[in-house]
């Protein structure tokens, strides 16, 4: 199977307008914090995952925000197909980032975005630290709500490795950006490192307002038949359920580490899901792999983060965070 079709992981039941058709439990305040910028719940979606187009599957305004798909100075065409494979429990991609350039987003994609109504956080990439400082001098000025720094960009500059698996690159990078930016900073943190501890405390001490845990775990999916890598870079990241239980850890572990806020990502699908990264320590999550089974799986989250409140006595979701005992 050489792209996501039968999603064997995927719920059965479609029950997409019973979540539509239901409000929000007004009981609980699903509220969130991050450190300079406030969201009405903690429930956004992963970059990449979600842009202007899938607007009319979903009805955006109930999330706490929206992450826009990374950008970079320079258009990026991203990688050959295949780009999106199936695999137990989860998916590989290999989509390669494609961008439309720095100039063109801000010219025809970024209102989109805006035009629902929620804060917008802006992912941006570089290939070296400087392309990064370049890529926030671009948004100077623009309408948006936060920065996310993707440091899983291969570094030109130390042979192609990911900046984000060393501290001290993550240091300078992040301290340039803050300095350029008038907005809130979050870096979304590459799991491929021997201590998450250690670069969530670097983003710190350089100024972010918080970090990402985690992006996807790199993988490979084999066609016997032909003997050959299924995507067509060969090598993909790993997301979906069964990176979970990998994603839980390292939120817990940058939880601890640091004392600026922590978002969760990886293999979220329930409320369940939510409530887990929320004990780990994350202030608010981000929704990937979901969304291409189920458009509206972030509307349901929402909904249903609110049902599990009520019913564990808890009136906010924020008294749930670092709560693991």
């Amino acid at each position: 199977m050489t792209e996501v079709s039968a999603r064997r992981w995927a719920p059965v039941v479609d029950d997409r307008d019973r979540w539509f058709a239901a409000s929000v439990d007004p009981a609980v305040d699903l509220t969130a914090e991050l450190n300079g910028l406030t969201l009405a719940n903690p429930v956004m979606p992963a970059s990449g995952c979600f842009g202007p187009e899938l607007g009319g599957l979903l009805p955006v305004r109930d999330l706490g925000a929206v992450v826009t798909k990374t950008v970079f100075t320079r258009r990026r065409s991203g990688n050959p197909a295949h780009r999106l494979t199936e695999t137990e429990q989860g998916m590989l991609n290999s989509v390669g980032i494609p961008s439309p350039g720095a100039a063109r987003f801000t010219r025809e994609v970024l209102d989109g975005y805006r035009a629902f109504g929620v804060p917008v956080v802006a992912s941006v990439g570089g290939l070296t630290v400087d392309e990064y400082w370049r890529m926030v001098e671009e948004l100077d000025g623009e309408r948006i709500d936060a920065l996310e720094v993707n440091v899983s960009c291969p570094n030109l500059e130390h042979g192609g490795l990911a900046i984000g698996t060393d501290a001290t690159i993550v240091e300078r990078l992040v301290t340039g950006i803050v300095a350029r930016a008038d907005v809130p900073v979050f870096v979304k943190l590459t799991p491929n490192v021997t201590s998450i501890s250690d670069i969530a405390r670097a983003a710190e001490f350089a100024g972010a307002a918080g970090v990402t845990v985690c992006n996807t775990f790199p993988g490979l999916a084999i066609d016997v038949d032909n003997r050959r890598p299924v995507l067509g870079n060969a090598i993909g990241g790993l997301s979906g359920p069964a990176i979970k239980p990998l994603a839980l850890r390292l939120v817990w572990q940058a939880a601890t580490a640091v004392g600026i806020p922590v978002i969760g990502c990886g293999g979220i699908r329930t409320a369940r899901d939510v409530v887990e990264f929320l004990l780990a320590g994350a202030a608010a999550v981000q929704v990937g792999t979901a969304t291409f089974t189920r458009p509206y799986a972030m509307s349901e989250l929402v909904r249903g983060l609110a049902e599990l409140c009520a019913g564990l006595g808890v009136t906010s979701s924020a008294e749930l965070v670092g709560g693991l005992l």
